[in-house]
């Protein structure tokens, strides 16, 4: 448990009334008082339950031991007893699917009794485990449909939690999903197998600096950019309805070229949302820190505190849901989409990813003295290590079709894999891998060829926008997932890779401390792992032509697209790692890359079913309806005995456009009913070989026709309708 966590858990157990903030209505509300109300956290549970339960629960928790079927039974009482409190009638095991969402099935706490009446009634059992059916959700091929069982298990390293509704209440107990033969069917179960894997590896790698450690866990703050934008012009787009980004619209003539949104003064009706969004985070516990605006205009950021992985994971598809749910309060629809906009800044979620002991020692914190900064470079290198011989799956594992609009083009961050860590500390790798480190670029000597750090300061070094995953002075910062990713599967890989790095450094210091001293040893473990991954060290511009060359000189993968990055992710190399750390068995590992190939077919063929369909129904025929008043306006002047020559070139363009529109668009309804083969894989080529060019043809006359056409006859709302928030 890192130290923000630890501090804002005591923060859900303070009462101090004199903090306040202003609520959308006007009226102060108790920051501190509010924080973690409708979350069960470990101090209310403390405060509920017997010492001897307490005690047993806490060494699940907080050391994994396995649960007691006691100990369920008396939490459940307390559960429900708690959530009845808030008004709650319902509970429901909330679980990740393979969607990349959450789900729930809810049931009563009600129970009929003899005498007509009824009670209240939660036990254990029904904590512990619940059976939705399996077969209507994702699984790959792990689970046929005639075999429907799976089942959620409870996770008590997450607190429950209560889902207001302006009727009632519902408890919310995150879960595990898996099938009736085991199998992960969701995407907790291998971010918790990760989280152990990790775990033993961090643990056997302090042993080296007599350090002493309950357990060693990631800590993770995502960031969530989004767009905001009127609810009356979202549900008159259907593009914006179905697929979630626009497959049109010009860009105007104001976008972000003055930079004057990003950081700029909040809107006041954005700025009410924020602070109700906020409200309702800090009454379930998640500790969000920061808001503003972002680059585009009606782009928006939001980011928490750390929090330990799973908890992260979870609080963060609680932020989605909460953006999502209070927009609606205020005649908006938050879109999360990557690239809801062409021609504008997409949407990222920074993962920032560190690794901290339960006592909350940060271990990518360099630290002020020689003992700490061993300790830094120690698991420093192994994040170099694990980043450089997996980049194919860090890519893989952020691959989507909205994600593809960020990752190939000149936009943070580019497809090719590679760490940025300032000036400072890439110098010191500099001398690391020449085997002479002796000094740092701000002064100071290091100690006589000892692998030792000077003091440094938390932010040695500059921001690297255009970096995938950039130090950023005590944590890593995996800015390529996508905005409307899930972080679960991303860290899960961050997790895997890193418990495999450091058990390779520790293996490789046990051979090493055989004939030498621990300074000595350590020295050639970092420069020879450091020779080996410096490639996938680069401090430039990675949006630049040059870096594209030299990534590929380096042997860096550079994976633009989707269908480009998925293959990798079932590779030899990537099952055997997976499988040796018990996270995902080879069975597991295809059934996500059917699924993500899946979902990429189906994403792409919704738009361009949508988009074909907008063409036939709303753009081609107004452009006939204007183009008919035009030809009225021409013909009552020939009878009139003038001619409006400027009229009759609008006309002529508009008709040659509106033959290629025609023609464009048949292309690509014929592409559309051509699914291009019998597989998934044969179906998701088709989509990005023939599906996606065809789209981008007619949206390309598409929206030059926009500037052409009155704006009384477009059939849609415009971006510059759509961007700027009244």
């Amino acid at each position: 448990m890192s130290k923000s966590f630890k501090r804002f858990d005591a923060i859900a157990a303070v009462k101090s009334p004199g903090n306040g903030s202003l609520s959308e209505s006007g009226k102060a509300f108790d920051i501190l008082g509010i924080f973690g109300e409708n979350a069960l956290h470990l101090t209310e549970l403390k405060a509920r339950l017997p010492k001897t339960i307490w005690k047993e629960l806490k060494k699940t928790v907080t050391d994994n031991a396995p649960l007691n079927p006691d100990v369920a039974d008396a939490v459940a009482v307390v559960m429900k007893n708690w959530a009845t409190e808030r008004g709650a009638t319902h509970y429901t095991h909330w679980f990740q699917p393979l969607t990349g969402h959450t789900a729930e099935k809810h049931d009563s706490f009600i129970t009929p009794n003899q005498g007509g009446g009824a009670v209240a009634e939660f036990s254990g059992k029904e904590l512990i485990q619940g059976e939705p059916d399996a077969s209507s959700f994702p699984s790959g091929g792990l689970r046929p449909t005639f075999e429907a069982r799976g089942y959620t298990a409870w996770d008590p390293t997450s607190p429950a939690f209560i889902m207001e509704n302006e009727n009632g209440a519902t408890l919310c107990i995150p879960t595990a999903f898996v099938s009736w033969k085991g199998e992960a069917l969701d995407h907790k179960t291998p971010l918790l197998r990760s989280v152990e894997a990790l775990n033993k590896a961090g643990l056997r790698a302090l042993e080296y600096f007599g350090i002493e450690a309950t357990r060693v866990t990631s800590t993770v703050g995502a960031e969530q950019e989004y767009f905001l934008i009127d609810k009356e012009f979202f549900y008159r787009r259907p593009d914006l309805v179905m697929a979630g980004r626009s497959l049109f619209g010009a860009v105007p003539p104001k976008g972000q070229e003055l930079d004057d949104h990003y950081f700029g003064s909040i809107q006041d009706r954005v700025l009410s949302y924020m602070l109700d969004v906020e409200k309702e985070l800090y009454r379930l516990g998640v500790p969000v820190k920061t808001r503003h605006n972002e680059v585009a205009p009606g782009q928006y950021e939001i980011a928490p505190i750390f929090e330990t992985a799973n908890v992260a994971a979870d609080h963060q598809q609680l932020t989605m849901i909460v953006l999502r749910k209070i927009a609606r309060k205020y005649d908006l629809v938050c879109i999360m989409h990557e690239k809801p906009f062409a021609g504008l800044n997409g949407s990222g979620k920074h993962t920032n990813w560190s690794v901290s002991t339960s006592d909350g020692l940060n271990l990518m914190e360099p630290g002020n003295d020689p003992h700490s900064n061993m300790l830094f470079l120690f698991f420093c290198t192994a994040v170099i290590s694990a980043v450089s011989k997996h980049q194919d799956l860090l890519r893989a594992v952020i691959a989507s079709a909205g994600n593809d609009h960020r990752l190939g083009a000149n936009e943070a961050p580019p497809a090719i894999i590679s760490i940025f860590l300032g000036d400072q500390l890439d110098d010191i790798y500099n001398q690391i891998k020449s085997g002479e480190l002796k000094s740092s670029k701000k002064g100071g000597l290091l100690g006589l060829g000892t692998p030792v750090l000077p003091p440094l300061p938390k932010h040695a070094g500059d921001r690297n926008r255009t970096s995938p995953f950039a130090f950023t002075g005590n944590k890593f910062e995996f800015r390529a997932v996508g905005s409307a990713q899930s972080i679960s599967l991303p860290v899960t890989v961050l997790n895997t890779v890193m418990a495999e790095a450091v058990d390779y450094m520790c293996d490789l210091l046990d051979e090493q401390l055989k004939s030498a001293d621990f300074e000595s040893a350590l020295k050639v473990v970092l420069t020879n792992v450091t020779n080996e991954h410096h490639a996938i060290l680069f401090n430039g511009d990675g949006y630049s032509e040059e870096w594209q060359v030299e990534a590929a000189k380096r042997g860096l993968l550079n994976l633009k697209t989707t269908m480009d990055a998925l293959p990798y992710l079932k590779s030899s190399k990537n099952a055997a790692l997976f499988e040796k750390y018990n996270v995902l068995s080879p069975a597991e590992l295809e059934s996500r890359f059917e699924i993500f190939v899946d979902q990429y077919f189906k994403g792409i063929n919704i738009e361009g079913e949508t988009t074909a369909s907008m063409v036939q129904t709303m753009v081609i025929p107004a452009i006939i309806r204007y183009l008919n008043e035009l030809a009225a306006t021409l013909d009552r002047g020939e009878k009139l005995g003038f001619t409006i020559s400027g009229t009759k070139r609008v006309a002529d363009h508009l008709a040659k456009e509106l033959d290629a529109l025609i023609e464009a668009n048949e292309k690509l309804m014929e592409q559309n009913a051509e699914l291009g083969g019998e597989t998934e894989v044969e179906k998701a080529e088709h989509m990005r070989t023939n599906i996606i060019p065809a789209m981008n043809k007619v949206r390309e006359i598409a929206d030059r026709l926009e500037r052409y056409v009155a704006d009384d006859y477009w059939p849609m709302p415009t971006y510059k309708d759509m961007l700027f928030i009244k």
